[in-house]
């Protein structure tokens, strides 16, 4: 049976992912999207469940009330157990496959099944060509959720059209960034060596479908008209940045996207 959960109104929401100081996009949006709901309506308790990727855990702010081990079964069960009996009415589940354990993330379905609120689940990653396994877990948080929300109309093309999720269901917000000063660049440059270069700056989990190959192809007639461009991409769940083009073999930069990651690009080498 689908969700049937009341929406409007909770007044305990719990926001489930990784979170800061864990150094991961999920977890700076998560913080992000509890203080923007904290501004929004405060009169609301705004708690955080948070997802470690190491046995201790971090050093997390006070609005943490649960942490969760990502490959500890237990764990999960021990937080359907804590969000049930702690009259929280909605939860707000941020979905990346790489912060759940199981294959493919497939124990935050675990979570999904037992919880008796309504849970909202935001898709950071939508692939449009799944393997059988991710394909199988988005499929069941399209079921087990009451709303499922994508950044963009292409996402939720794809929710239909691949996962079969109901259009109902789905809610589309763009993702949006934090309002920030426009500042010269010149600091930033002269930290990361790239004084006189013309920047072509990425974020974020490099998968398929996010177009990276077009402009990895397209880098040698940029680079022919512009000289000093410079392709860099930070991978936020690591913040590093990494080897030129150069090093990386023309089979894994040409013909389609493969397994780039964590690298910065400057071709004509």
């Amino acid at each position: 049976m689908p969700p049937a959960h009341q929406l409007n109104n909770p007044a305990k929401i719990a926001v489930i992912g990784s979170y800061v100081p864990r150094r991961c996009g999920i977890a700076t949006f998560s913080a992000d999207l509890l203080d923007a709901m904290s501004n929004a309506s405060p009169d609301t308790e705004l708690w955080a469940v948070a997802m470690n990727d190491i046995p201790l855990g971090y050093d997390y702010p006070s609005e943490v009330q649960f942490e969760i081990g990502q490959r500890t079964v237990a764990d999960y069960r021990s937080a359907v157990d804590f969000l049930n009996m702690n009259g929280v009415d909605a939860v707000s589940l941020q979905h990346e496959f790489g912060i759940y354990g199981g294959k493919a993330g497939s124990n935050v379905v675990r979570l999904l099944q037992n919880l008796r609120m309504a849970v909202v689940t935001t898709l950071h990653t939508v692939l449009e060509e799944p393997d059988k396994d991710q394909e199988q877990v988005i499929r069941a948080i399209g079921s087990l959720s009451d709303r499922v929300v994508v950044m963009s109309a292409r996402a939720a093309h794809i929710l239909r059209k691949v996962y079969g999720v109901a259009p109902g269901r789905i809610a589309i917000i763009p993702h949006g960034v934090p309002g920030m000063p426009f500042l010269d660049s010149s600091y930033h440059k002269e930290e990361y060596g790239m004084i006189g270069k013309k920047v072509i700056l990425t974020f974020g989990l490099m998968s398929r479908g996010k177009g990276y190959e077009y402009v990895i192809d397209a880098l040698p007639k940029i680079v022919k008209a512009h000289p000093d461009a410079i392709f860099d991409h930070v991978d936020h769940r690591r913040l590093k940045r990494g080897a030129q083009i150069g090093d990386v073999p023309r089979a894994q930069r040409g013909d389609g996207f493969r397994r780039i990651a964590d690298r910065s690009f400057q071709p004509g080498q």
